[in-house]
């Protein structure tokens, strides 16, 4: 992480920059060095207290990390998590739910003495209050002052409408008995700090001081001041007209009335009376509007709690989700999109407008989705192409096919040497198929490393035939494609639709080394009350033998390093070592790339919503969208550990056979122990050993 990163992450997470901090959720900055105070949280899995840190930066990473008081090390600091989105019923009621220990004191005590000063007391209707309400209404000829107590608010809110009829007060006095009859003065005054109206968003109702105070000055309960207290309780009064945003004027006067009574009870001294009374309203300029901010993720989100709860409890039990979403990841892909498909479609004279993309980032050994956007304006909530649209595969399905011979050791191994010559199947039907090379040209004999590197349609249809389509359709189902798969020797080549999940789900069991692992959206679910409902870990399991994994992907870098997407070679550093496959479908209606890195995979898919063509191959659009979003996130080099089972051999390039270095054309690869080649090249004059396992054989195959 670059303290850029760090910056933006905490500007997220609305940390206040200060000259020095005091109190949780401030920052102070010098460069790259950043003193702040944390937050207190409840996670899924520990109560995170609030820390005193001082970090700095260097070389794109954490270079220290401190205790900001005593300069102590510090060995694990967690920020509290960003907000990114909600869950809430049809008639667009948003609350963040807060227990009330966590409420400040005086929130509470100046509620009271505002709203209900007689509620530790009475038993739900206060005939006091009500009979000074009547007087001063009778005096101001007019209703100016009301005498609900808390209680009663409580059940208008929750139970009954606004009408102001006989017959609603009295219904309104027996059910207020009645609440304080079953239930405690903390219950009550916890359901009335969730429950209270106290704004507009839109379509949006705010309900609750935990909401309000994210809303007003985008900062949690226990981090206000006395005036943003003051102001918050002055609006109860009335949300719309006390305004704080369209009329200043009022709720500065409103507040103020509410500062003099704080005084006159004695819940602030006449000092920080006349201080804070100088004070501006300070709510934010920017309204969170948001209610969902990563809708495409959201709904994943969603898709994945389905499977778990009711709709009723998503939308009505205050439950807290704790989700694998990387806001930094998020951002950096957003940005790709948002400035790259543009650019694609002017310097390919494509239609404006109509080029649309859809991506998801994972981790690579967890299955953590990182990142997800359903179209090219990542936060609009409409037709999500990642989930739902299903979409030609093209060559991304050829690893598939490759992955089945290299699990017949006596037949195929990477050296092997392919058919790449025309090609005509005759189907029972009568009907026949001749597929074609992207570049029109046919190969000969080819490496089998190399015909998956360079995508050559013909050497994988021939090699798929051979092996039978029951056996690819099998290898397609334990890296994760379950459904769609009809066995036409058409499905070789990509001619499948699947959605990007799908894609996505089978590559990461590619990038995990071989392991299926289910992708996950969501890591826990917390109760109301912070407590656990359930948890959501790490399941994997073996899908390919490790030997098997390790050749293909050994074959998806030699795909990146010298096949069809060695383009990314010269945008990102080649220490990298990336492995991936470019997929283009039938007259460019789909431009695919799936890469992974030694932490990061992701898949890019760009085509057209009414399936004309785009214009583009994998290579030059997928992949070039890949490229920059790898250029902005930091990820690893990708090195997997090499098996037991593995060799390295020194094969000549011309014959497939054993050579040493009397050889001039000869590449190293991988072999399952005792299935290379046996015999050496001719130009093997010195036949030596040439079995070895390196430790550095990256360094040394992609020099």
């Amino acid at each position: 992480m670059t303290a850029e990163q760090f910056a933006n992450e905490l500007a997220q997470l609305k940390y206040r920059p200060v000259r020095s901090p005091r109190g949780p959720g401030e920052v102070s900055r010098n460069r790259s060095v950043f003193h702040f105070i944390s937050r207190p949280f409840t996670f899924w899995d520990a109560q995170e207290v609030s820390h005193n840190v001082r970090v700095s930066f260097s070389g794109g990473q954490v270079s220290s990390l401190k205790d900001g008081k005593t300069g102590g090390k510090l060995t694990l600091v967690r920020l509290d998590p960003v907000l990114v989105g909600s869950f809430y019923p049809a008639h667009h009621e948003d609350r963040l739910l807060v227990q009330h220990h966590s409420v400040p004191p005086l929130l509470i005590n100046t509620l009271i003495a505002i709203e209900d000063r007689g509620f530790e007391s009475h038993h739900g209707i206060d005939p006091l209050a009500i009979l000074r309400a009547m007087l001063a209404n009778i005096r101001a000829g007019g209703v100016v002052q009301g005498g609900s107590t808390l209680t009663q608010q409580l059940v208008k809110n929750f139970f009954l409408n606004s009408d102001r009829t006989l017959q609603r007060k009295i219904n309104e006095a027996i059910m207020a008995l009645l609440l304080e009859a079953h239930y405690s003065k903390d219950e009550i005054l916890e359901a009335y700090l969730n429950e209270v109206y106290l704004g507009q968003d839109g379509k949006r109702a705010i309900h609750g001081f935990g909401l309000a105070s994210q809303f007003y000055f985008e900062r949690p309960l226990n981090e206000l001041s006395a005036e943003h207290i003051a102001l918050l309780v002055a609006i109860v009064k009335g949300p719309s007209y006390y305004n704080p945003r369209r009329y200043g004027k009022r709720a500065l006067e409103r507040r103020n009335l509410v500062i003099d009574i704080m005084e006159d009870q004695q819940l602030i001294s006449p000092k920080e009376a006349r201080k804070i009374l100088s004070r501006e309203l300070g709510v934010s300029r920017y309204v969170p509007h948001s209610v969902n901010a990563y809708p495409a993720f959201m709904d994943l989100v969603r898709q994945q709690l389905r499977r778990d709860y009711r709709e009723e409890d998503l939308t009505s039990e205050g439950l807290q989700i704790y989700s694998t979403l990387d806001p930094q990841v998020q951002y950096s892909l957003e940005q790709t999109i948002e400035q790259r498909i543009p650019r694609l479609e002017k310097e390919r004279g494509l239609a404006t407008g109509k080029l649309e993309a859809a991506a998801i980032v994972t981790a690579a050994d967890s299955g953590e989705v990182l990142a997800l956007t359903g179209g090219r304006k990542a936060r609009y909530a409409g037709y999500n192409r990642a989930l739902k649209a299903r979409r030609q595969i093209g060559s991304l399905v050829k690893p598939a096919v490759f992955l089945t011979a290299l699990e017949r050791p006596g037949g195929y191994t990477l050296a092997t040497l392919l058919d790449d010559r025309p090609l005509t199947y005759t189907a029972a039907n009568g009907k026949v198929w001749s597929p074609r090379n992207y570049d029109r040209e046919y190969h000969g004999d080819v490496p089998l490393y190399l015909a998956l590197a360079n995508s050559y349609n013909v050497a994988t249809a021939r090699l798929g035939m051979e092996l039978g389509l029951g056996e690819v359709i099998d290898t397609l189902h334990k890296l994760g494609i379950d459904d769609g798969l009809k066995p036409y020797p058409s499905l070789l080549l990509g001619a499948t639709e699947h959605t990007l999940l799908d894609v996505t789900r089978m590559y990461q069991t590619l990038a995990s080394g071989g392991f299926r692992t289910p992708l996950r959206a969501i890591n826990a679910v917390l109760s109301a009350d912070k407590s656990p409902l359930q948890r959501y870990p790490l399941t994997v399991e073996p899908a390919i033998n490790p030997g098997q994994s390790y050749l293909i992907t050994t074959a998806l870098q030699f795909a990146v390093q010298d096949g069809t997407g060695r383009a990314l070679t010269r945008k990102l550093s080649p220490d990298l070592y990336i492995a991936g496959k470019t997929g283009t479908t039938d007259d460019l209606r789909d431009s695919w790339f799936a890469g992974y890195t030694g932490n990061h995979l992701a898949v890019i898919w760009l085509g057209r919503d009414d399936s004309q063509s785009s214009g583009l191959t994998g290579s030059t659009g997928a992949l070039v969208v890949w490229g920059d979003l790898f250029q902005r996130i930091n990820t690893s080099p990708l090195q997997p550990m090499m098996p037991d089972s593995i060799e390295w051999l020194k094969i000549d390039t011309a014959n497939s056979l054993l050579a040493n270095d009397g050889c001039r054309n000869t590449v190293e690869l991988p072999f399952l122990i005792g299935s290379g080649p046996r015999q050496f090249a001719a130009c093997a004059t010195n036949q030596g050993q040439t079995r070895q396992k390196k430790s550095n054989w990256y360094q040394e195959l992609f020099q």
